[in-house]
């Protein structure tokens, strides 16, 4: 089966460390993911994408971890922890770009399906945090009309 990778680029009006707490604090990823997002974030770590008060709907391990520069991660489905086949991998590089952030989000090793499913959701995410960061409030009801927005 062939592999794919999405790229998805983004501006931010903030800082560095600000899209960092954004993407690795849990209440903060739950306001624009609807998901929290549970680690410590050390290299080695197991963390957990999940609706708040539920079982995760995505792990993984971290795998770089250089705050408020880049974070590394394996994403997999719960039960398929042990197949390296249906695992694949979320790079976010955090770069200060004159007064704002780019921001580059790597999802690669995606099956047709999965490429699918990041494909119309990242832009949804992103798009979110970009509203909240900006403005401090996310966006009305991010999701409705997000099929499949990436959780695995």
């Amino acid at each position: 089966m062939a592999k794919h990778t999405y790229v998805y680029v983004t501006y931010i009006v903030s800082t560095p460390e600000k899209v960092w707490d954004a993407l690795t604090d849990a209440k903060i990823s739950a306001s624009y993911w609807e998901r929290e997002n549970v680690s410590d974030w050390k290299v080695g770590s197991r963390w957990e994408h999940r609706l708040p008060g539920k079982s995760p709907d995505v792990v993984g391990e971290v795998l770089e971890s250089d705050p408020p520069r880049r974070l590394v991660t394996t994403w997999k489905v719960p039960g398929d922890e042990a197949n390296p086949d249906k695992t694949n991998r979320c790079v976010f590089d955090i770069e200060e770009a004159g007064g704002k952030v780019k921001l580059t989000v790597t999802h690669s090793d995606l099956g047709d399906k999965a490429l699918q499913d990041v494909s119309g959701g990242w832009p949804a995410v992103l798009s979110n945090l970009k509203t909240l960061l900006e403005t401090g409030q996310p966006m009305p009801d991010p999701f409705s009309r997000v099929t499949n927005h990436p959780k695995g």
